[in-house]
């Protein structure tokens, strides 16, 4: 630890504490004992464990460990939006293709991984320069022009990410409402309902958690997130091997939903729908440089994220294809969407509300953590276009908290909230969405631009049998990408025939 920012961490840690500075003779006399001990040097100048400032750091377990944090990290952000989708996925590919293409995305991503953490050193992959972001690799490998395309297709994947977020969330709401109405009647009451309070309800809550400094620094956003998930999942998991049990059968079949049940046409796009949710679970590669950067060598940061994505995959995809397909082998053609707000879960009701709060917790913070980069963006452009603007610059302090209100950010931010939450509103088909935002985001992200990235860093020659694999690997991926757009783009046109903007009535899935 250099000596100024030694000085800065321990007068953080002084105010946090309250401790006063010691004059000389008092340290000398060893009055701090444990796990630091402090020596005065002319008065001015202390040596301190590191390890206590740690402790304070925002987000401390990003530097402790090598290896587990990697994986909890990568745990955290495999379990995005769009994975309360996946067991209607399931259902409309059935139990062959529903896991398979599960598993060939994971490979898929976990291929990406291996080879963009290659290219997280510029130059030589030991000896190089660190890119602390996925935007800095894109910028030392592939140039300029590629980094403003892939900012294109990043912020359209986090802002398709904040909204799927938006709209699970409501319907998360709106479920527990149906579930406690539907046990208050004794079974009877249909609970008609419109969302559109819902989701001004839900939107003033993101409005004043986006107001909230650094909150994807916090350590208890991260340990939330995760816990929700699982929380979630289990739920379900449990509920399906409840009925399964009860019921001693599996429903569903080997071809996915069967003709009759829908039409040929609605079975295509379906499966092209699907595909998309299951690519959208799978298209958050762009956030694994960052774990990698906090990395600390022996052995090398590539090394351990490779093991870290390995490990952190296999488990995540292992739990949530057990779980969704105990969840298909329970419904079959008629499997919810999303998780736990569909007809067939409703009891019991208070571990049915348990789950959904747990999605509806989970997924407000995906929003935050989605919506941060675009927050980030624009007040840094904004400063350096206004610099000397007291509305944009000026901190405020607030006289009963240590916050300080900035009116650019909270009129910025605020007018992003509610862009979002009017977004939903027009459209609130979830599974759309996220089919949208798998066929935007999947192809270019996680596997253009790491094969691109790859290629320069290794000075692959051109048609040689490695660049031809590679192409091979990326125009496939462009065609799931394709197919997965066009299904989820005719499902959200045949939905705005059917469910006008702004009018959305929620009937009771349990009537």
């Amino acid at each position: 630890m250099t000596e100024a920012l030694f000085k800065s961490k321990f007068e953080i840690f002084r105010n946090q504490t309250g401790l006063k500075k010691m004059n000389s003779s008092e340290s000398k006399r060893g009055t701090f004992d444990g796990d630091f001990l402090l020596i005065a040097e002319f008065d001015e100048i202390f040596e301190i464990s590191s390890n206590i400032f740690e402790i304070f750091h925002p987000c401390s377990l990003d530097n402790f460990g090598n290896f587990w944090i990697p994986i909890a990290h990568v745990i955290r952000v495999s379990i995005g939006p769009a994975v309360p989708f996946l067991a209607w996925a399931i259902a409309q590919l059935g139990w062959i293709a529903g896991p398979s293409l599960m598993f060939l995305f994971s490979f898929v991503f976990c291929y990406s991984s291996t080879i963009l953490a290659y290219c997280y050193q510029s130059g030589h992959p030991v000896t190089g320069k660190r890119n602390e972001t996925y935007i800095d690799a894109v910028r030392a490998n592939l140039g300029e022009v590629k980094v403003k395309i892939c900012h294109v297709f990043e912020y359209l994947h986090l802002l398709g990410m904040a909204i799927v977020a938006m709209i699970t969330a409501l319907i998360s709401m709106m479920a527990i409402k149906c579930s406690d109405c539907f046990h208050e009647s004794g079974e009877k009451n249909p609970c008609h309902m419109s969302s559109n309070p819902y989701m001004i309800v839900l939107g003033v809550f993101e409005i004043i958690f986006s107001q909230i400094p650094n909150f994807e620094e916090n350590c208890w956003v991260h340990i939330i997130t995760p816990v929700m998930s699982f929380i979630y999942l289990a739920v379900s998991l449990c509920l399906g091997v409840a009925q399964v049990a009860a019921r001693r059968s599996f429903k569903g079949s080997l071809t996915g939903i069967s003709i009759g049940t829908v039409t040929q046409t609605q079975k295509i796009r379906r499966s092209f729908q699907a595909v998309g949710d299951i690519a959208a679970a799978y298209s958050h590669l762009t956030i694994l440089i960052k774990i990698q950067n906090k990395t600390k060598p022996p052995p090398s940061a590539a090394k351990t994220m490779k093991k870290a994505t390995l490990l952190g995959l296999t488990i995540t995809t292992a739990y949530k294809t057990l779980c969704f397909c105990i969840v298909y082998a329970t419904f079959g053609d008629s499997t919810p969407t999303p998780l736990l707000a569909g007809s067939g879960f409703y009891k019991p009701f208070w571990l049915l509300d348990i789950g959904n709060m747990a999605i509806i917790i989970h997924l407000a913070s995906v929003y935050q953590l989605s919506c941060r980069p675009f927050f980030a963006f624009v007040e840094e452009w904004a400063n350096q276009k206004r610099p000397n603007s007291k509305f944009i610059t000026k901190e405020i302090p607030v006289s009963f908290c240590t916050y300080k209100l900035n009116l650019f950010r909270l009129v910025w931010r605020s007018i992003f909230v509610v862009a979002t939450t009017i977004i939903s509103m027009i459209f609130p088909f979830s599974n759309d969405v996220a089919g949208m935002v798998g066929g935007v985001g999947f192809w270019p992200l996680t596997v253009y631009f790491p094969v691109e990235m790859y290629i320069v860093q290794k000075k692959i020659p051109k048609w040689s049998a490695e660049w031809v694999c590679l192409q091979i690997l990326s125009l496939a991926c462009l065609i799931f990408s394709v197919a997965a757009l066009v299904g989820s783009v005719a499902g959200m046109v045949l939905d705005l025939k059917l469910y006008p903007p702004f009018k959305i009535i929620h009937y009771d899935p349990f009537a």
